[in-house]
């Protein structure tokens, strides 16, 4: 089903996963990989879609999304990855009011993510998702306006997300624990290392 809002999505997939060993996009949870979970969870949320990453984009193929790495080379962190994913919606789709990001580690977050961001900011100012465990500002709505003052805080060097946030004055978007085989687990609970992919694998089979 098409999302009712006029808002595109993107999943960050551009980190190294130096604490993992190996690409999380393709590590598989209850049998399926990370990337396809995601995308389950965002698709159905948005207008269109696509993935950041920094990899061969020909690993993607099967997905049939578009690819963008990030504009500024080095692996800049999320911002770079959230640059790209503007500058992509600049030239593609100017119906589009703004973009909301997604983690490719994170496999439970909620399935309201974009309906309650736009909710609390009509797609015009910046906000960032909250759990009971903090902040998770690569889980976030970024007008399309954001464009111009993201670049020029990365090109003087910015990188660090919570910075950012703090100096937009993002706005929090709060989503309660859910509940997973009758345990209450944080929407946004990420996968960094093996072990807490074989955390989730367990609660999955529980299930």
């Amino acid at each position: 089903m098409a999302s009712a809002f006029p808002v595109a999505g993107l999943l960050l997939a551009g980190g190294r996963s130096s604490r993992f060993g190996e690409d999380k996009s393709f590590a598989a949870l209850d049998g399926t990989p990370l990337i396809d979970r995601a995308i389950g969870r965002l698709q159905p949320q948005v207008a269109k879609l696509a993935i950041n990453s920094n990899t061969d984009p020909a690993l993607f193929a099967e997905t049939g999304l578009p690819v963008l790495g990030d504009p500024i080379p080095g692996f800049a962190g999320p911002l770079a990855g959230v640059l790209g994913g503007l500058i992509w919606l600049r030239k593609t789709s100017p119906e589009i009011v703004a973009l909301v990001t997604a983690a490719v580690d994170t496999p439970f977050f909620p399935e309201n993510l974009v309906e309650a961001m736009m909710a609390q900011s009509g797609g015009r100012s910046l906000v960032m998702a909250a759990s009971e465990s903090g902040t998770h500002p690569t889980f976030a709505l970024w007008p399309v306006g954001l464009e111009p003052d993201l670049a020029d805080y990365l090109e003087r060097g910015g990188r660090k997300l919570h910075d950012w946030m703090a100096r937009q004055e993002a706005g929090i978007c709060v989503f309660p624990a859910i509940e997973i085989a009758g345990e209450l687990v944080d929407p946004f609970f990420n996968i960094n290392r093996p072990d807490q992919r074989d955390a989730a694998e367990a609660l999955l089979k529980r299930r």
